[in-house]
C-alpha cells in the first residue's frame, strides 16, 4: 500500500466522529499526538489534511487541528496528551508509535482516539480484541513489529556469508522485546547470530555503529521507531560512511531502504499490500463509523532510486 493512500485514509477516518459536530457553532477540534518530530513529518501531516479535506473538512475554515510532538521523547507523551485533553477536542489522532496510542488511551476514556500502532493492537493491550475492540480506541496497525523478522531474512539473503547480523533498537519503544524476539527467531532459523544494540536517541547512533565494526559486523538491521525514522537519513549516512548494509524501517507500510557503501539506495515494496481500517487484521472501527469502507489492495513494483 502506497504511503500516501495509507495517511489519506487515516485523515479520512479522524473526520468521522467530526461529523457530530458539523452542525455545532463551536469549531470542532483535532487532537493530534505524535512520538516524532514535525519536521520528519511533513508529509505525513500534508497527505493528513489532504484525507480530511476529501471529507469536507478543512483547517483554518470548518476545522481546527492541535499538534503535539514528543520529538522521540515518550516521556513527554502523557503531558502533552493531558495538553490535548484541555483543547477539548472532538477526537485524537495518536501517531508515530504506540507510545502515544497508550499515552493518549491513559488520558481520556470518553474522546474517540484513532491510533497507528506498530504492534498487534490487540495483543499489546490498545483494545480487547480486533473484532470488538471496545472503549474509546480503534484505529489501524501496520505491524511494524513483524517487519523486522523479514528484514533480518531479507539481510541474510543479500549477504548470505555473514554469521553475525546486528540490530538497533529504541529501549524506550514499548515493543522493543517484541522485534528483538521476531529478529532473535529469524537469526536462529537462519542460523546466524544477533548482537543487538540499544540505541535511546542519535547521541547513540556513533558509538552504535562503533560498536558494529569493532565486532566486524557488516550488517544491521534497524527496528521500528520514530527516533529512526525521524533521523533515517543520519543513519542512511552513517552506514554508508562505514560501509555496512542495513535495513531500515522509515515508517513506511512495509517499506525498508538499503544502503551499502557503493552510494546507492534501494527502495523496496511488497507486491501486494491489503489494507483498511476495518479490514479483520485490523482493529476494527466502531460499526458506527466503518459503514462504506472496504479492503483494497495496492500495489507497487519495486523500483531503484539513487535518492
Amino acid at each position: 500500500m502506497k504511503r500516501r493512500a495509507f495517511i489519506t485514509l487515516l485523515g479520512g477516518a479522524a473526520a468521522w466522529p467530526l461529523a457530530a459536530r458539523a452542525q455545532q457553532a463551536a469549531m470542532p477540534v483535532i487532537g493530534f499526538l505524535h512520538g516524532g518530530s514535525a519536521q520528519a513529518n511533513q508529509g505525513f501531516t500534508s497527505t493528513f489534511r489532504q484525507g480530511l479535506k476529501q471529507t469536507g473538512f478543512s483547517e483554518g475554515q470548518n476545522l481546527a487541528i492541535e499538534f503535539r510532538w514528543a520529538d522521540g521523547h515518550y516521556d513527554r507523551l502523557p503531558g502533552l496528551a493531558s495538553d490535548l485533553i484541555g483543547r477539548q477536542p472532538t477526537v485524537i489522532v495518536a501517531a508515530g508509535g504506540d507510545n502515544s496510542a497508550r499515552a493518549a488511551i491513559a488520558a481520556t476514556t470518553t474522546i474517540p482516539i484513532v491510533f497507528v500502532a506498530g504492534s498487534d493492537p490487540s495483543k499489546s493491550g490498545l483494545v480487547r480484541s480486533l473484532n470488538k475492540p471496545g472503549g474509546n480506541a480503534t484505529g489501524v496497525s501496520i505491524f511494524s513489529t513483524e517487519v523486522v523478522r523479514k528484514q533480518l531474512d531479507l539481510l541474510h539473503e543479500l549477504m548470505p556469508e555473514a554469521t553475525v547480523i546486528g540490530m538497533f533498537v529504541n529501549p524506550n519503544n514499548p515493543n522493543a522485546d517484541i522485534q528483538i524476539r521476531a529478529a532473535q527467531e529469524a537469526a536462529l532459523a537462519r542460523g546466524v547470530g544477533l548482537d543487538v544494540v540499544n540505541v535511546g536517541d542519535d547521541r547513540d547512533f556513533n558509538p552504535a555503529f562503533a560498536r558494529l565494526l569493532e565486532q566486524r559486523i557488516g550488517a544491521v538491521v534497524v527496528g521500528a521507531d520514530p527516533i529512526f525514522f525521524t533521523k533515517r537519513y543520519q543513519l542512511v549516512g552513517l552506514a554508508a560512511r562505514h560501509g555496512l548494509l542495513m535495513r531500515l524501517y522509515t515508517g513506511k507500510p512495509a517499506f525498508t531502504l538499503v544502503a551499502s557503501s557503493r552510494g546507492k539506495n534501494r527502495t523496496t515494496y511488497p507486491s501486494c499490500f491489503r489494507q483498511s481500517l476495518n479490514w479483520p487484521s485490523t482493529c476494527r472501527l466502531p460499526r458506527r463509523w466503518a459503514g462504506n469502507f472496504r479492503p483494497r489492495c495496492w500495489r507497487s513494483p519495486t523500483r531503484s532510486s539513487n535518492d
